[in-house]
């Protein structure tokens, strides 16, 4: 990190308290940030972060980015913004979509709003490879983020407050995910779960997806989205890998593709890569920059758009099994997990 992007700047975190929050917060405590407001509902994860922590430049404010008094309060004198207060879980989002609408797109607008009312420097929106081509409402809701954002970012010239996304896959050991479900299944002496064997999911270690976010606030423009680039595993193999290292025997129980799911993610689609930006580690892609001529939506096309695939977790670099168990033993969690496993042994 460049200290010079953040000395003596205030940074706020929407949903702060969250895996990001907490990763976020390691990052970058060691650098010379005036201060760090953490902003979220949840008062019990508010006292842990701050007893852990127990830093007088981090501030936590209760709040809801659907309350725009709340966050209109804690955006003052805030340098940059990371937002990723937002719903989640696949099933919830199912069963209450309005729920998701009113977080991930109301509250965002709310955010990034705010933000421009308070002359933020820089807004980065955290998102998802399940905002491509959305079968399900948080996919919905996330896509419908990123055009809110975007749609707000071309009102906004580059003196104003600049406002950018990311967009990255599955997070390895976040809170919900799939390993830390297989792992605590394992260590309960349980059948793992899977749903579709052939399935294929991004893998991206945490520390990663925060390289994105900086990697954003630092370079990002108005309206871009920025993808990082991952690779990719089977459920299957991702089974072996876990059950190779616990030395584990546990059966393994298909239950299914569940509703909401996809075989395979996407990170990048083709017609968003024919405008992208190849930064190596990184693609940048560029927000639609056509005006309210809606006739150029029916009369422009683009020749080269055929040349394109999108980009896949079917596509991408497939991790061997091997591979994986590194990937995977990279983790602090899964040594933190293989540790409790020995305790466990008789």
């Amino acid at each position: 990190m460049k200290q010079t992007l953040f000395k003596n700047k205030t940074l706020l975190i929407t949903g702060g308290t969250g895996s990001f929050g907490n990763a976020m917060l390691r990052a970058v405590l060691d650098s010379n940030f005036r201060e760090i407001r953490i902003f979220s509902r949840d008062e019990l994860k508010q006292e842990e972060m701050r007893l852990r922590l127990m830093n007088p430049r981090i501030k936590f404010y209760i709040g809801d980015v659907r309350n725009t008094e709340s966050i209109d309060a804690v955006m003052r004198d805030v340098d940059y913004v990371f937002h990723a207060a937002a719903l989640k879980q696949v099933p919830s989002c199912e069963f209450f979509p309005m729920q998701a609408t009113l977080t991930n797109v109301v509250g965002s607008h709310n955010v990034i709003e705010a933000a421009a009312r308070h002359g933020v420097k820089r807004v980065v929106c955290l998102s998802t490879d399940k905002a491509v081509y959305p079968i399900n409402a948080m996919g919905i809701t996330k896509a419908l983020m990123e055009k809110m954002a975007q749609a707000a970012a071309r009102l906004l010239s580059d003196r104003d407050t600049t406002i950018c996304a990311v967009r990255y896959g599955n997070v390895m050991y976040s809170r919900g995910s799939v390993i830390p479900l297989f792992v605590e299944q394992i260590l309960s002496d349980k059948s793992l779960t899977i749903t579709e064997p052939s399935m294929t999911r991004f893998l991206l270690p945490l520390p990663t997806a925060i390289e994105l976010v900086l990697f954003a606030l630092e370079h990002g423009g108005q309206g871009d989205v920025f993808v990082r680039k991952a690779p990719a595993c089977t459920v299957a193999d991702l089974v072996v890998a876990i059950k190779n290292l616990f030395h584990s025997q546990a059966a393994v129980q298909r239950i299914g593709m569940r509703h909401g799911e996809k075989i395979f993610e996407t990170l990048a689609s083709r017609e968003e890569l024919r405008r992208a930006e190849d930064l190596g580690d990184y693609y940048r892609i560029r927000m639609d920059d056509r005006d309210l001529n809606y006739g150029k939506y029916f009369t422009e096309g683009d020749t080269r758009e055929a040349e394109f695939d999108d980009y896949t977790s079917h596509n991408t670099q497939r991790l061997s099994i091997p591979e994986i168990e590194t990937l995977l033993l990279a983790l602090p969690e899964i040594h933190a997990d293989l540790k409790r496993s020995a305790l466990m042994r008789p």
